[in-house]
């Protein structure tokens, strides 16, 4: 069957799923985006395209739903209990997006290692920044180590690096397996991701702090950076 109607039909079951379950991990609106990516990246990318980003969607959905109850009560949680909305979708996998694209129309391998990368850049912040804000011991505001409360724009803790590293290996680990990119790449994701999320927390901490980027604008740079470093990494030393 052509790659393009089983993106469809996948992508309506799954939206139908989506939207009549008792856990809403997206509002109606969100669906109806999530089900044109959907559809983008299993016809661009096929099933192994598809299982990457379900995976992140998943995992990440879960993350955010880690200690919800605790951060909710210090008004840190995640809006509509973590439901995501358009803007929420495009601001992690507008990237992504870009490389499916630019796969379909010329596929080079580095436009898999842009799209791995980025969606191991985001799970990776999103890891963090989850983790850190319901486990984290002590949260550094990045610009200057001090002591900041859980949730500050630009705030990092041990717990939540530590988690967002292993979140974003694991993810270049699925893309390995999946063959999107090769097993000697996963240093490259790993790293990759590592400091565009790291770069993220530093323009979270000065730009969007003061007012100047919202935090899908912010979602895009990381994950931009995220993939353009994997990339370029591989590039010039795979």
């Amino acid at each position: 069957m052509n790659p393009w109607l089983w993106a469809v039909g996948v992508n309506t079951l799954l939206a139908g799923l989506a939207y009549f379950s008792r856990v809403k991990l997206l509002t109606p609106l969100g669906i109806l985006h999530s089900w044109a990516l959907g559809v983008l990246v299993w016809g661009g990318l096929g099933e192994q395209g598809y299982a990457v980003i379900f995976f992140y969607f998943v995992v990440g959905s879960l993350v955010t739903r880690v200690g919800f109850a605790r951060k909710a009560a210090q008004g840190i949680a995640e809006a509509r209990d973590g439901a995501r909305g358009p803007a929420n979708v495009w601001g992690s996998a507008a990237v992504a997006a870009v490389c499916t694209l630019g796969y379909i129309l010329n596929p080079h391998p580095l436009w898999l290692m842009g799209y791995v990368s980025s969606l191991a850049t985001k799970l990776s912040d999103t890891t963090a920044s989850e983790i850190g804000k319901a486990y984290g011991q002590t949260t550094y505001l990045i610009t200057t180590l001090r002591p900041v409360p859980a949730g500050t724009e630009g705030a990092v803790s041990l717990e939540g690096t530590l988690a967002g590293v292993g979140a974003g290996l694991v993810l270049a680990a699925l893309g390995a397996g999946l063959a999107l990119v090769p097993w000697s790449a996963i240093p490259f994701v790993v790293l990759a991701a590592t400091l565009a999320t790291t770069a993220e927390s530093l323009i979270g901490a000065t730009l969007q702090q003061a007012g100047y980027l919202s935090n899908e604008a912010v979602n895009v740079l990381n994950t931009a950076l995220g993939a353009l470093l994997g990339a370029g990494l591989f590039w010039l030393l795979g």
